[in-house]
Formats: structure tokens, C-alpha cells, sequence
């Protein structure tokens, strides 16, 4: 029963989302904000500060790292980009001296990598950090960043009555829309509804966003993160039935090659995203960064995991001597079975690595023509597993271990 529940509360619950053809599958790239904040002190620290030779810089190392070509495409701007007061003609400015050449100019350099732009805003009055917000502003605000060819707009809820969001979020991304320019539309709509004790209508955010937020701002610390994983198991119904292609919960960046998260940490973080079908924001210093944190955020099973095109959110089904057993129903699919991605979870602290053995049938694993099994670290070695066999997945403390099942469609049709 367990399990039937699991795929009934994936399949989603409407069919009307935000029709831009933008985010069929979770957008990836990275966003200034968790590791560089707001820090404008160009004087002093001047490549760390936010400034259009911080995002040159990042637009750079995607392309030049590998990154780009594995789908992290979008180079994310966040709060502190622009002037304390709008122009004559109420329009945005950006900071004139760390934005020198203008954010046109910035985007056409971005673009010229073969890269995405984003921004950011607020719907209130003010940004998060004392900015000019938007409200007021929707169409003017959205017709300057079509014309500064923007990829994609964070809206933050700063400034702005959450019980006015129902209203505020549906006129911004209206108004975004009818620029013509496609552009990927980031709500943190149900995050502040949520903080105020309002139960956020789902079935209107997907209609008027490709991602939103819904829990807490993360900050680079496991507590933190786990924090997050605690909620999105907790909500994981009423999550799962509103992500798929065009729409995604977000439960904000990544943090791998910071200074908070171990390797093993990091790697849970990822995978448990992954199997979210959540974002993949990077927010760390891609000019600096430690080469297992590298290798581990450009992990082709991990990544295709997050990208699969079925768009389904995956959910924590079984717990076992305190690791938990998350799955994710994935493409190939034969007749009416998926495949899956299984992420063992460890929070345990205590000790050494664990080894879990879990039947397949247990966790939802049950097609007749068997499955070809991997660990994401090793995708070349291979076994087939059956329904009634039993899987040893080793996992250390504070860490996952992803492991892929796949139907072998050629199998089953011989069959």
C-alpha cells in the first residue's frame, strides 16, 4: 500500500502550468547569492564582490570546466545588482560602477558563451537588501530586462504582504510574458505564504511560475541542509504532485566546494536534489575549487538523474536503521514500468560506512523482465537484479550512495 501511494502522488494533479516552453526539465547553472551574499565592496575585495567581472568570471569557468556542456547553462545575478534609485523614466539602473558596461552588455558577453543570463527582483517595494523593488513597476521592470535580453528573473516576496501574492506574482509574470522574450520565472511565492501561516495554492503557482521556493533560504551548513530534507520529506505528497516538465519546486542552491559541507555531504545534498527533480544552482567559487567537489557536481549519472525528461518527483519510502531509502521513478520506461533511481541516505554520525541490504520488490522495484543495476560512481560495472533479489548498497556516514535500475527494453520485448 505504501508503494501505491508513492506513484499515485507523483502523477500530477492538473495539467494548466506556465505554457513558455522554458524549464521542461530543472533548469542547472549557478547563482551568485549563498556564497558571495551582498558584498559590494569592490574598493577592497574586487573579485569577490558583485560586479559584471564576477559573473564574466563564472560565465568563463562554466565553459572553460566542462560545466556548460553537462547543462549548466544559466550564469544567475542575485540581490545588490543595481542603483539605490530608479532613472528619470522609473527604470532599473545598475550600479555604475561595478556594472560599468551596463547588464546589456554583460548578457551579450554571456550569451557569446554560449550561456544564460538571470536577475533578480523583488516583488515588493524594495529588494530583500533595501533595493528598488518592483511592485508598481511589473511592466516597465519586465520590458527593461527583455530589452537587456535576460534569460531568467528571480522574484524574491521582500517588502510585499503574502497575503497579496495570490495577486502580486500572477501580474509580474504576466507582464513578463508579454515581452515576448522567453524568460524563466523564479517565485519565492509559497516560501513567504508559508513563513505567515497561509497554505500556498500550488496548482496557481505552476501556472504562473517555472520554479518556486518553498522552505527556508539555505546557508552552507549540514544542519541547514538537513533541515531542508526534513521538509521536503515531510510535504513530499503534496510536493511530488506539483513538479514536472514546465514547473519545479526549488529547494535553493548547491553548495558543493564551499566551506560548510563535507565531500560526503556534498554528495547527499546532490543526489537528494537530483532526486527532487529540483534545481541545480550551483552557489560556490568556481575559480577555486577543490577537484572532488568539481568531479562531483559534473557526475553524468547524477546529473541525468535530475534531467530525466519524465519530470518526476522522487520520495522517501523506507528507513532503515537510520539511512533512508529515497526513489525516483525514471525513463526508460517499458509497458507500464519505470526505472529507478535509489538514493540510500546516511544520518548517522556515528561510525563507519553502512551496508543496507533492501529487496527490490520492497522499495517498488517489481517488473518481471528485471533490472540493470549501477552505482553512479562506477557506471561501468553492471548486474542484473530481479524483483525478489536483494541490493547491499554501502554508504558512509552523513553521505548517500545513488544507485540506478534500469528496464532493458530489448529484454523485454525478446521476452
Amino acid at each position: 500500500m505504501l508503494f501505491l501511494g508513492f506513484f499515485l502522488c507523483v502523477s500530477p494533479i492538473f495539467t494548466r502550468a506556465l505554457d513558455n516552453g522554458l524549464a521542461l526539465t530543472p533548469p542547472m547553472g549557478w547563482l551568485s547569492w549563498e556564497r558571495f551574499t551582498c558584498n559590494i565592496d569592490c574598493d577592497n575585495d574586487p573579485k569577490n564582490c558583485i560586479s559584471e567581472q564576477l559573473y564574466m568570471d563564472m560565465a568563463d569557468r562554466l565553459v572553460a570546466d566542462g560545466y556548460k556542456e553537462l547543462g549548466y547553462e544559466y550564469v544567475n545575478i542575485d540581490d545588490c545588482w543595481m542603483e539605490r534609485k530608479r532613472d528619470s523614466s522609473n527604470r532599473l539602473v545598475p550600479d555604475h560602477k561595478r556594472f560599468p558596461n551596463g547588464i546589456k552588455a554583460l548578457a551579450d558577453y554571456v550569451h557569446s558563451k554560449g550561456l544564460k543570463l538571470g536577475i533578480y527582483q523583488d516583488v515588493g517595494t524594495n529588494t530583500c537588501a533595501g533595493y528598488p523593488g518592483s511592485q508598481g513597476f511589473y511592466d516597465i521592470d519586465a520590458s527593461t530586462f527583455a530589452e537587456w535580453e535576460i534569460d531568467m528573473l528571480k522574484v524574491d516576496g521582500c517588502y510585499a504582504d503574502p497575503k497579496d501574492m495570490d495577486d502580486m506574482y500572477p501580474k509580474y509574470s504576466i507582464a513578463v510574458n508579454k515581452t515576448s522574450r522567453p524568460i524563466l520565472f523564479s517565485c519565492e511565492w509559497p516560501l513567504y505564504q508559508q513563513q505567515t501561516g497561509i497554505k500556498p495554492n500550488y496548482k496557481e503557482i505552476a501556472k504562473y511560475c517555472n520554479i518556486w521556493r518553498n522552505d527556508h533560504d539555505i546557508d552552507d551548513s549540514w544542519s541547514n541542509v538537513l533541515d531542508v530534507i526534513d521538509y521536503y520529506a515531510a510535504n513530499q505528497d503534496e510536493l511530488a504532485a506539483v513538479a514536472g516538465p514546465g514547473h519545479w519546486n526549488d529547494p535553493d542552491m548547491i553548495l558543493a566546494g564551499n566551506f560548510g559541507l563535507s565531500y560526503e555531504e556534498a554528495k547527499a545534498q546532490l543526489m537528494l536534489w537530483s532526486i527532487f527533480a529540483s534545481p541545480l544552482l550551483m552557489s560556490n567559487d568556481l575559480r577555486n575549487i577543490e577537484k572532488q567537489f568539481s568531479d562531483l557536481l559534473k557526475n553524468k549519472e547524477i546529473i541525468a538523474v535530475n534531467q530525466d525528461p519524465l519530470g518526476k518527483m522522487g520520495k522517501r519510502i523506507k528507513k532503515i536503521n537510520n539511512v533512508e531509502i529515497w526513489v525516483r521513478p525514471i525513463s526508460p520506461v517499458v509497458g507500464s514500468k519505470y526505472s529507478f533511481a535509489v538514493v540510500a541516505f546516511n544520518r548517522n554520525t556515528l561510525g563507519g560506512p553502512q551496508n543496507v541490504s533492501v529487496q527490490l520488490s520492497s522499495i517498488g522495484l517489481d517488473s518481471a523482465s528485471c533490472y540493470i543495476i549501477y552505482d553512479s560512481a562506477t557506471p561501468e560495472k553492471k548486474t542484473k537484479l530481479c524483483p525478489k533479489d536483494n541490493i547491499v548498497i554501502k554508504v558512509n556516514p552523513s553521505g548517500a550512495t545513488m544507485t540506478i535500475a534500469k528496464l532493458n527494453k530489448n529484454f523485454f520485448f525478446k521476452h
